[in-house]
């Protein structure tokens, strides 16, 4: 598929890209992407995050655990992508929303292809429409004390706090024919 950059403040303009990730994002997740030590590009599903504007960038927030594989890579990298997969690739979102990278090939057995990044390390993933080059520009962990202890016992029951990652979008690769339904 063809397809077109645009700078990380102009997706907004194409309304059919911010409903498309609000609706990934809110039913079935969508997937950030960050290099292990081997180079090997591991996807893993997200059903939180948050993009806005912070310090005047743009910023995709993402919250991960330090017993996820995924956690190493980022903090490897430095960086990661986020990959809105297509809405007939279920399967992809509920495969790497289960299967761990430190056991499994992700992008080998779903038959995956990595999209070299034009501003990070961590590649996106080609069959994904919408990619988005995240670099870190801030992290912090969740404080236990801080949170309501409802949130606790519902989300952090065994402890594993996640990690929250400010990623700065660099850039944003979209499939031409999403911009052309817009």
């Amino acid at each position: 598929m063809a397809r077109t950059e645009l700078k990380p403040n102009e997706w907004m303009e194409f309304p059919i890209l911010a409903r498309q990730m609000h609706a990934q994002m809110s039913h079935e997740g969508i997937l950030i992407a960050s290099l292990d030590a081997a180079g090997r590009l591991n996807p893993m599903t997200i059903g939180w995050g948050v993009f806005g504007w912070i310090w005047n960038r743009p910023i995709f927030t993402i919250l991960v655990r330090p017993s996820r594989y995924t956690y190493d890579c980022i903090e490897a990298t430095g960086d990661f992508t986020v990959n809105v997969q297509p809405a007939d690739r279920r399967d992809i979102v509920d495969f790497c929303g289960t299967i761990s990278g430190r056991d499994h090939d992700k992008m080998s057995e779903l038959e995956l292809t990595s999209l070299p990044s034009t501003h990070i390390s961590s590649p996106g993933i080609a069959e994904c429409p919408i990619i988005f080059e995240c670099n870190v520009v801030h992290l912090t962990d969740v404080v236990p004390p801080e949170l309501p202890e409802s949130i606790k016992s519902e989300y952090y029951p065994q402890g594993d706090f996640h990690r929250i990652y400010f990623g700065q979008v660099l850039n944003v690769s979209v499939e031409k024919s999403f911009l052309e339904e817009s």
